[in-house]
């Protein structure tokens, strides 16, 4: 059900929350819009990384600043002392407010407690929701928002936000695949740095909450690449390197890192031990992956160059979020034909 401008502002939720796809690993990635309900805005937020707020409180985070002018809230990270300031501090003043969300708000006390009670707290009585949450410890939020005299409008944008939120509900079942490349604007994918530093340090946030990394073999011994997050000073998945031909050099950096599992293997099987897998690679290995990703995501630079890429294939895709961040532009997507 889609009333007013309850699709526009779930949009901003939506797009806010791909800015963090992949790097909330296990949780799902969510965003959140809050406004007056004649139509100011007042946040748009979104879930991070796992462990920290989820994006309806990060959204009662920011608005309650802005309503409120109180600084106080500004210093607090951790997720209960949010939600205990809130409770302690709010004052009615979001009872004039909307919420949207992409995902129904949770109903279980984890890490952090649930977000379906504060909002029922707080006395926020119109909530848009774009997904229902079918996870077992998760679910029936919305319940709980109705059992406090809420409004609930389910299925606003659902399409969209089933698309955001297709990782988590993979991960549940069985894992998320990924394949992620960089490319300049002739389709190039060779010779040296492509993207900007910026780039570069996402695809380290990704590398740091992925279980397997996956690269060919070829790539391996040209590049002699080193694999892990040091951008961001994060731990270096375990590698799957696809090669018909065991021998390497093991003086390669890749192989050097402590507690790291590197495997040499000629098939893909070994993606099954994992949950959260990302498939680094070009034109060659975007073919010997393509029965087993779910998603693509590709950095665009600015700028021509190389002499190889992806030049010989023919495939659709449907892009599923776009951002321009920095100097690059990166595209989640997915293929139209042949995605599993």
């Amino acid at each position: 059900m889609v009333i007013g401008g309850s699709s526009f502002f779930m949009s901003l939720a939506i797009s806010e929350a791909w800015k963090y796809q992949g790097l909330t690993y296990p949780n799902p990635a969510v965003g959140c819009t809050i406004t007056t309900n004649d139509g100011r805005l007042l946040a748009v937020e979104a879930h991070q990384k796992a462990g920290m707020p989820h994006a309806e409180v990060n959204a009662l985070k920011a608005a309650y600043y802005k309503l409120s002018n109180d600084s106080q809230i500004l210093k607090l990270e951790n997720s209960a002392e949010i939600h205990k300031y809130l409770f302690q501090n709010h004052k009615n003043i979001f009872q004039n407010t909307l919420l949207y969300t992409t995902l129904e708000p949770c109903s279980h006390q984890g890490q952090t407690p649930s977000c379906a009670s504060l909002i029922a707290a707080l006395g926020i009585k119109e909530i848009y929701v774009g997904s229902y949450d079918f996870n077992p410890i998760a679910k029936e939020g919305n319940k709980i928002l109705e059992q406090n005299s809420c409004s609930i409008y389910s299925g606003v944008l659902q399409q969209e936000c089933d698309a955001l939120l297709k990782p988590f509900n993979l991960w549940q079942k069985k894992n998320f695949v990924f394949f992620k490349w960089a490319q300049r604007l002739n389709a190039t994918t060779d010779d040296g740095n492509i993207s900007s530093i910026e780039s570069r340090t996402h695809v380290h946030d990704l590398r740091n909450v992925c279980d397997l990394l996956v690269i060919g073999g070829n790539t391996v011994r040209q590049d002699r690449p080193t694999l892990d997050a040091r951008l961001v000073n994060g731990k270096a998945p375990d590698i799957l390197i696809l090669s018909q031909q065991e021998d390497f050099d093991t003086t390669i950096p890749l192989f050097s890192i402590k507690g790291r599992k590197v495997f040499i293997e000629s098939d893909l099987k070994r993606v099954q031990d994992y949950k959260n897998i990302m498939i680094e690679g070009s034109e060659r290995m975007f073919e010997l992956s393509s029965a087993i990703v779910d998603y693509y995501l590709c950095y665009i630079a600015p700028s021509f160059g190389g002499s190889k890429g992806f030049t010989n294939l023919s495939n659709n895709f449907e892009i599923l979020n776009l951002q321009k961040e920095t100097q690059d532009i990166m595209m989640w997507m997915k293929r139209i034909e042949g995605n599993r």
